[in-house]
Protein backbone atom coordinates (compact mmCIF):
# COMPACT_ATOMS: atom_id res chain seq x y z
CA UNK A 1 0.00 0.00 0.00
CA UNK A 2 1.65 3.59 -1.02
CA UNK A 3 2.10 5.84 1.48
CA UNK A 4 -0.62 8.49 2.36
CA UNK A 5 0.20 12.51 0.92
CA UNK A 6 -0.01 15.89 2.32
CA UNK A 7 -1.83 18.41 0.39
CA UNK A 8 -1.21 22.06 1.05
CA UNK A 9 -3.80 24.26 -0.49
CA UNK A 10 -2.73 27.74 -1.53
CA UNK A 11 1.06 26.53 -1.23
CA UNK A 12 1.82 30.25 -3.63
CA UNK A 13 1.43 32.58 -1.00
CA UNK A 14 3.51 33.75 2.28
CA UNK A 15 2.70 31.24 4.64
CA UNK A 16 2.08 28.05 1.87
CA UNK A 17 5.91 28.82 -0.32
CA UNK A 18 7.51 28.17 3.21
CA UNK A 19 5.45 25.57 4.74
CA UNK A 20 6.23 23.23 1.71
CA UNK A 21 9.69 22.99 2.27
CA UNK A 22 9.18 22.49 5.81
CA UNK A 23 7.03 19.75 5.51
CA UNK A 24 9.16 17.84 2.48
CA UNK A 25 12.49 18.33 4.24
CA UNK A 26 10.49 16.47 7.47
CA UNK A 27 8.08 14.02 5.32
CA UNK A 28 10.05 14.09 2.37
CA UNK A 29 9.18 15.50 -1.16
CA UNK A 30 7.63 12.65 -1.98
CA UNK A 31 5.18 12.69 0.24
CA UNK A 32 4.01 16.46 -0.21
CA UNK A 33 1.78 17.98 -2.96
CA UNK A 34 1.77 21.64 -3.24
CA UNK A 35 -1.45 23.32 -5.29
CA UNK A 36 -2.69 26.80 -6.07
CA UNK A 37 -4.66 28.16 -8.78
CA UNK A 38 -1.62 29.21 -10.91
CA UNK A 39 -1.40 27.51 -13.60
CA UNK A 40 2.25 26.23 -12.77
CA UNK A 41 4.95 27.14 -9.73
CA UNK A 42 8.08 26.24 -8.90
CA UNK A 43 8.13 23.92 -5.82
CA UNK A 44 10.82 20.99 -5.01
CA UNK A 45 7.68 18.72 -5.26
CA UNK A 46 4.85 17.53 -7.01
CA UNK A 47 2.60 20.74 -7.83
CA UNK A 48 -1.30 20.60 -9.34
CA UNK A 49 -3.70 23.91 -10.61
CA UNK A 50 -6.33 23.12 -8.16
CA UNK A 51 -9.48 26.06 -7.29
CA UNK A 52 -10.43 24.99 -3.68
CA UNK A 53 -13.78 25.62 -4.84
CA UNK A 54 -14.10 23.38 -7.47
CA UNK A 55 -15.53 20.59 -5.25
CA UNK A 56 -15.55 17.50 -7.61
CA UNK A 57 -11.50 18.73 -8.40
CA UNK A 58 -10.32 18.87 -4.79
CA UNK A 59 -11.99 15.45 -4.23
CA UNK A 60 -10.52 13.84 -7.33
CA UNK A 61 -7.09 15.13 -6.26
CA UNK A 62 -7.60 13.63 -2.68
CA UNK A 63 -8.56 10.34 -4.23
CA UNK A 64 -6.18 9.66 -6.86
CA UNK A 65 -3.08 11.52 -4.54
CA UNK A 66 -4.57 9.05 -1.57
CA UNK A 67 -3.92 12.52 0.52
CA UNK A 68 -4.84 11.79 4.46
CA UNK A 69 -4.13 15.43 5.39
CA UNK A 70 -4.63 19.12 4.47
CA UNK A 71 -3.01 22.37 5.17
CA UNK A 72 -6.03 24.72 3.75
CA UNK A 73 -4.16 27.89 3.11
CA UNK A 74 -6.37 29.49 0.36
CA UNK A 75 -8.11 32.92 1.39
CA UNK A 76 -8.44 36.29 0.37
CA UNK A 77 -6.67 38.56 3.50
CA UNK A 78 -7.99 41.15 5.05
CA UNK A 79 -7.24 44.42 2.69
CA UNK A 80 -8.14 42.80 -0.81
CA UNK A 81 -11.25 41.39 0.76
CA UNK A 82 -12.06 44.82 1.66
CA UNK A 83 -11.85 45.48 -1.53
CA UNK A 84 -14.23 42.52 -3.03
CA UNK A 85 -16.30 41.58 0.11
CA UNK A 86 -18.94 39.11 -2.04
CA UNK A 87 -16.00 36.76 -3.08
CA UNK A 88 -14.17 37.21 -0.12
CA UNK A 89 -16.50 35.24 1.89
CA UNK A 90 -17.14 32.85 -1.23
CA UNK A 91 -13.38 31.78 -1.02
CA UNK A 92 -12.56 31.57 2.82
CA UNK A 93 -16.35 29.97 3.44
CA UNK A 94 -17.08 27.65 0.51
CA UNK A 95 -13.06 26.58 0.33
CA UNK A 96 -13.35 25.45 4.00
CA UNK A 97 -16.33 23.56 3.74
CA UNK A 98 -14.90 21.94 0.73
CA UNK A 99 -12.67 20.30 2.91
CA UNK A 100 -14.22 19.67 6.17
CA UNK A 101 -16.79 17.74 4.05
CA UNK A 102 -14.51 15.52 2.83
CA UNK A 103 -13.17 14.24 6.13
CA UNK A 104 -17.07 14.03 7.05
CA UNK A 105 -16.77 11.81 4.32
CA UNK A 106 -13.94 10.01 5.97
CA UNK A 107 -11.52 10.57 2.77
CA UNK A 108 -9.12 13.23 5.19
CA UNK A 109 -7.84 12.27 8.51
CA UNK A 110 -6.56 15.55 9.53
CA UNK A 111 -7.11 19.10 8.51
CA UNK A 112 -5.08 22.45 9.31
CA UNK A 113 -7.01 25.65 8.87
CA UNK A 114 -5.44 29.25 10.10
CA UNK A 115 -7.73 31.73 11.62
CA UNK A 116 -6.31 35.11 12.35
CA UNK A 117 -6.32 37.87 14.91
CA UNK A 118 -8.49 39.79 12.39
CA UNK A 119 -11.68 37.83 14.37
CA UNK A 120 -11.20 40.05 17.05
CA UNK A 121 -13.01 43.72 17.06
CA UNK A 122 -13.43 47.31 18.63
CA UNK A 123 -14.86 45.68 22.14
CA UNK A 124 -11.81 42.75 22.33
CA UNK A 125 -9.69 43.86 24.79
CA UNK A 126 -6.91 45.36 22.97
CA UNK A 127 -3.34 44.12 25.20
CA UNK A 128 -3.00 40.52 26.06
CA UNK A 129 -5.91 39.16 24.54
CA UNK A 130 -7.07 36.40 26.02
CA UNK A 131 -8.41 32.51 24.12
CA UNK A 132 -11.46 33.09 25.34
CA UNK A 133 -13.03 36.90 25.01
CA UNK A 134 -15.34 39.36 23.20
CA UNK A 135 -15.10 38.79 19.48
CA UNK A 136 -16.72 41.27 17.12
CA UNK A 137 -14.81 41.32 13.75
CA UNK A 138 -15.77 44.41 11.68
CA UNK A 139 -13.98 43.35 8.55
CA UNK A 140 -14.96 40.75 5.44
CA UNK A 141 -11.81 38.70 6.38
CA UNK A 142 -12.33 38.40 10.20
CA UNK A 143 -16.32 37.85 10.27
CA UNK A 144 -14.96 34.98 7.76
CA UNK A 145 -12.57 33.66 9.78
CA UNK A 146 -14.92 33.43 13.19
CA UNK A 147 -17.34 31.54 11.19
CA UNK A 148 -14.57 29.75 10.01
CA UNK A 149 -13.56 28.78 13.90
CA UNK A 150 -17.43 27.85 15.08
CA UNK A 151 -17.78 25.58 11.71
CA UNK A 152 -14.68 23.52 12.62
CA UNK A 153 -15.62 23.47 16.43
CA UNK A 154 -18.77 22.18 14.85
CA UNK A 155 -17.42 19.82 12.53
CA UNK A 156 -15.38 18.00 15.21
CA UNK A 157 -18.04 18.09 17.72
CA UNK A 158 -20.51 16.62 15.30
CA UNK A 159 -18.76 14.77 13.04
CA UNK A 160 -15.45 13.45 14.53
CA UNK A 161 -13.94 15.93 12.30
CA UNK A 162 -9.58 16.36 13.09
CA UNK A 163 -9.18 19.48 12.61
CA UNK A 164 -6.35 22.05 13.45
CA UNK A 165 -6.04 25.68 13.80
CA UNK A 166 -4.42 28.85 14.81
CA UNK A 167 -4.86 32.23 14.90
CA UNK A 168 -2.22 33.85 13.33
CA UNK A 169 -0.99 37.40 13.50
CA UNK A 170 0.96 39.66 11.51
CA UNK A 171 3.52 36.77 9.54
CA UNK A 172 6.97 38.28 8.41
CA UNK A 173 8.97 36.76 6.23
CA UNK A 174 11.59 37.21 3.41
CA UNK A 175 11.02 33.87 0.81
CA UNK A 176 7.83 35.63 -0.75
CA UNK A 177 6.05 38.95 -0.95
CA UNK A 178 3.16 39.83 1.28
CA UNK A 179 -0.65 39.20 -0.26
CA UNK A 180 -2.95 41.91 0.98
CA UNK A 181 -2.87 41.92 4.49
CA UNK A 182 -3.10 44.94 7.13
CA UNK A 183 0.59 43.63 9.07
CA UNK A 184 2.01 44.02 5.29
CA UNK A 185 4.01 47.08 6.18
CA UNK A 186 5.93 44.85 8.34
CA UNK A 187 7.23 42.82 5.49
CA UNK A 188 7.54 45.55 2.91
CA UNK A 189 9.62 47.83 5.06
CA UNK A 190 12.63 45.53 4.93
CA UNK A 191 12.63 45.23 1.17
CA UNK A 192 12.43 49.65 0.73
CA UNK A 193 15.12 50.11 3.65
CA UNK A 194 17.68 47.53 1.74
CA UNK A 195 16.46 49.35 -1.76
CA UNK A 196 15.66 52.87 -0.70
CA UNK A 197 16.61 53.39 2.60
CA UNK A 198 13.14 55.10 2.97
CA UNK A 199 10.15 53.70 3.47
CA UNK A 200 6.38 55.42 3.24
CA UNK A 201 4.44 52.95 6.10
CA UNK A 202 0.69 53.29 6.14
CA UNK A 203 -0.25 52.71 9.28
CA UNK A 204 0.98 55.21 12.12
CA UNK A 205 4.28 55.23 14.17
CA UNK A 206 2.54 53.75 17.49
CA UNK A 207 0.37 51.27 15.68
CA UNK A 208 1.20 47.95 17.90
CA UNK A 209 0.07 44.85 16.57
CA UNK A 210 0.77 41.05 17.78
CA UNK A 211 3.71 39.60 15.01
CA UNK A 212 5.91 36.91 14.56
CA UNK A 213 8.33 35.47 12.49
CA UNK A 214 7.43 33.06 9.50
CA UNK A 215 9.82 30.50 11.22
CA UNK A 216 7.95 30.22 13.81
CA UNK A 217 4.57 30.48 12.28
CA UNK A 218 5.58 27.52 10.39
CA UNK A 219 6.53 25.69 13.41
CA UNK A 220 3.40 26.26 15.13
CA UNK A 221 1.42 25.04 12.44
CA UNK A 222 3.27 21.62 11.93
CA UNK A 223 3.53 21.13 15.97
CA UNK A 224 0.20 21.41 15.90
CA UNK A 225 -0.23 18.71 13.78
CA UNK A 226 1.68 16.36 15.25
CA UNK A 227 0.74 16.81 18.77
CA UNK A 228 -1.91 13.98 20.12
CA UNK A 229 -4.79 14.97 19.29
CA UNK A 230 -6.37 14.75 23.29
CA UNK A 231 -4.26 17.37 23.56
CA UNK A 232 -6.29 19.63 20.96
CA UNK A 233 -8.80 21.07 23.31
CA UNK A 234 -9.65 23.75 21.77
CA UNK A 235 -11.13 23.01 18.04
CA UNK A 236 -12.12 26.53 16.80
CA UNK A 237 -8.80 28.17 16.93
CA UNK A 238 -5.72 28.98 19.41
CA UNK A 239 -4.67 32.29 19.94
CA UNK A 240 -0.32 32.00 19.36
CA UNK A 241 1.80 34.87 20.13
CA UNK A 242 5.41 35.48 19.63
CA UNK A 243 6.40 39.79 20.24
CA UNK A 244 4.21 42.78 19.78
CA UNK A 245 5.53 45.91 18.35
CA UNK A 246 4.85 48.93 16.10
CA UNK A 247 6.30 50.83 13.01
CA UNK A 248 8.36 53.03 14.86
CA UNK A 249 10.06 50.42 17.10
CA UNK A 250 10.63 48.01 14.24
CA UNK A 251 12.21 51.21 12.31
CA UNK A 252 14.40 51.95 15.24
CA UNK A 253 15.75 47.94 14.76
CA UNK A 254 16.42 48.44 11.35
CA UNK A 255 18.63 51.52 11.91
CA UNK A 256 20.53 49.69 13.53
CA UNK A 257 21.70 48.00 10.53
CA UNK A 258 20.99 50.78 8.04
CA UNK A 259 21.86 53.59 9.60
CA UNK A 260 20.35 56.31 6.96
CA UNK A 261 17.09 54.60 6.76
CA UNK A 262 13.72 56.71 6.94
CA UNK A 263 10.46 55.76 7.66
CA UNK A 264 7.87 58.21 7.09
CA UNK A 265 3.97 58.01 7.90
CA UNK A 266 1.10 58.27 5.84
CA UNK A 267 -1.86 55.93 7.11
CA UNK A 268 -4.47 54.50 4.81
CA UNK A 269 -7.66 52.65 5.23
CA UNK A 270 -5.62 49.67 6.96
CA UNK A 271 -5.42 52.04 9.64
CA UNK A 272 -9.14 51.70 10.64
CA UNK A 273 -8.19 48.04 10.53
CA UNK A 274 -5.67 47.79 12.55
CA UNK A 275 -7.15 49.78 15.02
CA UNK A 276 -9.39 47.35 15.65
CA UNK A 277 -7.33 45.06 16.13
CA UNK A 278 -5.05 43.74 19.18
CA UNK A 279 -2.17 45.16 20.24
CA UNK A 280 -0.76 41.86 21.92
CA UNK A 281 -2.23 38.50 22.32
CA UNK A 282 -1.97 36.15 25.69
CA UNK A 283 -1.63 32.09 24.20
CA UNK A 284 -1.05 30.22 27.26
CA UNK A 285 -3.34 27.73 26.53
CA UNK A 286 -1.38 26.75 23.17
CA UNK A 287 1.51 26.87 25.59
CA UNK A 288 0.02 24.32 28.04
CA UNK A 289 -1.90 22.21 25.97
CA UNK A 290 0.60 21.37 22.94
CA UNK A 291 3.73 22.90 24.49
CA UNK A 292 3.86 25.90 21.85
CA UNK A 293 6.73 28.11 22.16
CA UNK A 294 8.14 30.47 19.72
CA UNK A 295 11.70 31.47 19.41
CA UNK A 296 12.19 34.66 17.48
CA UNK A 297 12.15 38.05 18.74
CA UNK A 298 12.18 41.59 17.61
CA UNK A 299 15.82 41.67 17.50
CA UNK A 300 17.02 38.70 16.55
CA UNK A 301 13.99 38.50 13.71
CA UNK A 302 15.38 42.19 12.39
CA UNK A 303 18.64 40.66 11.66
CA UNK A 304 17.45 37.13 10.19
CA UNK A 305 15.36 39.12 7.62
CA UNK A 306 18.35 41.28 6.69
CA UNK A 307 21.09 38.57 6.56
CA UNK A 308 18.28 36.82 4.45
CA UNK A 309 17.13 39.57 2.15
CA UNK A 310 21.23 40.76 1.96
CA UNK A 311 21.88 37.00 0.57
Amino acid sequence: MKHSKILVIGACGQVGTELVDNLADRFGPERVIASDIRDQADFSVDYIKLDVLDRAAVKQVVIDNNISEVYHLAALLSATAEKNPEFGWKLNMDGLFSILDLAKEGLLKKIFWPSSIAVFGPTTPRFDTPQYTIIEPTTVYGISKFAGERWCQYYHDRYGVDVRSIRYPGLIGWKSLPGGGTTDYAVEIFHEALKNNSYNCFLSADTALPMMYMSDAIKATIDIMQAPSDTIKIRSSYNISAMSFNPAEIAHEIKKHISDFEIQYEPDFRQAIANNWPASINDQEARDHWNWKHEFDLRRMVVDMIENLKG
